[in-house]
């Protein structure tokens, strides 16, 4: 399915600005996402002994907090997906392709450069900020796409892909990235001993307990109450879930790093600096491509997230594994979440923004309504 050949036009809003009719959960969620590291900072800098006690319990290398947080987070978001409708998405081999180019080439060859550029001189940094462009999103970009009205079906399928590529691919782009590539360059080489079921692993937990709960949840909804009941009642009930896994997520990270964040601020902002640039080239990229190829909102805001978005549940658990929970490279995949938790949240709102001042192809035929944000509609 081919959509560039749709003449543009304003994208309906017979209702009102997108932004005035989101729910008050949604506009206040950067001052909970703020209150959340705040509380989590709190609770990492009073209670020494919290960062042991959080990951004493593990799922593999992930605390298991942050493993019931993140599965929390993510079924509300894949139980709407409306999977009948997939077949749409799958249909349009350019948008995929250009997709999958952002994330397993583009993606990783901006993280290494801008690794390079701003860590040169501390290997380990540079190495832990590496690994998490090397791991492309699968789980909170499912949320950030639905704030922003992007297109489910294609999410679904994109995060799908990207669990696929993930498990065959990561170990041998560890190896590329870390040793070829940096010999190749005359630049210092780092190493990777990581396996593939390890990999494996993490992305079936994450991906595929979350994947096949809000599956097989539609499938029962809609076989034994209908469609009509699954979306305008059960959906609703369980959507707020998605963000309390959210907020419970980011308090349990910053608890876990906050006595390394609040005393070393310095080393905190220099880690960041690769990954905002990460960040806003990707989205901006991302989107910008989809309007080229005159994409509806839903599919463009669906690229620019997926494109931007990152692993940081693999990124860490690999960096743990290999290098150890006090190391740089570990340090440096829990920065990742820190900074892409408030950013993408901003960009939710650039795309909200970008929809209303900006003119778009009418949504393919039989579309789900998609103008109101995720917790309005929940």
């Amino acid at each position: 399915m081919t959509e560039s050949r749709t003449p543009a036009v304003v994208a309906p809003d017979p209702e009102g600005r997108v932004v005035a009719r989101m729910s008050r959960v949604d506009r206040m969620l950067p001052l909970w996402i703020a209150l959340a590291m705040a509380v989590g900072l709190l609770l990492g800098r009073l209670i020494p002994t919290l960062n042991e006690a959080l990951d004493t319990v593990k799922i593999g290398q992930t605390s298991l907090p942050i493993a019931l947080g993140l599965l929390l987070m993510m079924y509300p978001v894949l139980a709407k997906v409306r999977y009948d409708e997939i077949g749409l998405v799958t249909a349009d081999k350019r948008m995929i392709t250009t997709s999958l180019l952002l994330n397993w080439v583009l993606g990783p060859l901006v993280m290494f450069a801008l690794a390079w550029i701003f860590l040169a001189d501390y290997p380990a940094y540079r190495t832990g900020v590496i690994l998490v462009g090397l791991a492309r999103c699968i789980a909170m970009v499912l949320l950030w796409n639905d704030l922003a009205c992007g297109d489910r079906e294609m999410a679904a399928v994109l995060v799908a892909l990207n669990a696929v590529f993930q498990v065959l691919t990561y170990a041998a782009l560890g190896y590329f990235y870390l040793e070829v590539l940096p010999g190749w360059l005359g630049l210092d080489q780092a190493s990777l001993d990581v396996s593939i079921w390890g990999i494996a692993k993490i992305v079936l937990i994450f991906l595929g307990i979350p994947l096949a709960a809000g599956y097989l949840t539609r499938w029962w909804g809609e076989r034994t109450k209908g469609r009509e009941w699954y979306e305008d009642v059960f959906l609703p009930r369980i959507g707020p879930v998605a963000l309390y896994g959210l907020l419970f997520t980011v308090v349990v990270l910053f608890a876990l790093q906050g006595n390394t964040i609040t005393s070393e601020p310095l080393t905190v902002a220099r880690i960041a600096l690769p990954l905002l640039g990460y960040f806003f080239i990707m989205w901006f990229l991302g989107f910008g491509l989809g309007r080229w190829m005159s994409l509806t909102y839903e599919r463009t805001t669906t690229m620019a997230f997926t494109a931007s978005s990152n692993d940081f549940e693999l990124a860490i658990a690999v960096a743990i594994g290999v290098f150890g929970v006090t190391s740089g490279q570990a340090l440096a995949g829990v920065v990742g979440p820190l900074i892409e938790v408030p950013v993408l949240l901003g960009l939710v709102y650039v795309a909200l923004w970008l929809r209303r001042r900006l003119t778009w192809p009418p949504p393919r035929t039989g579309a789900p309504d998609r103008t109101r944000s995720s917790a309005e509609r929940s």
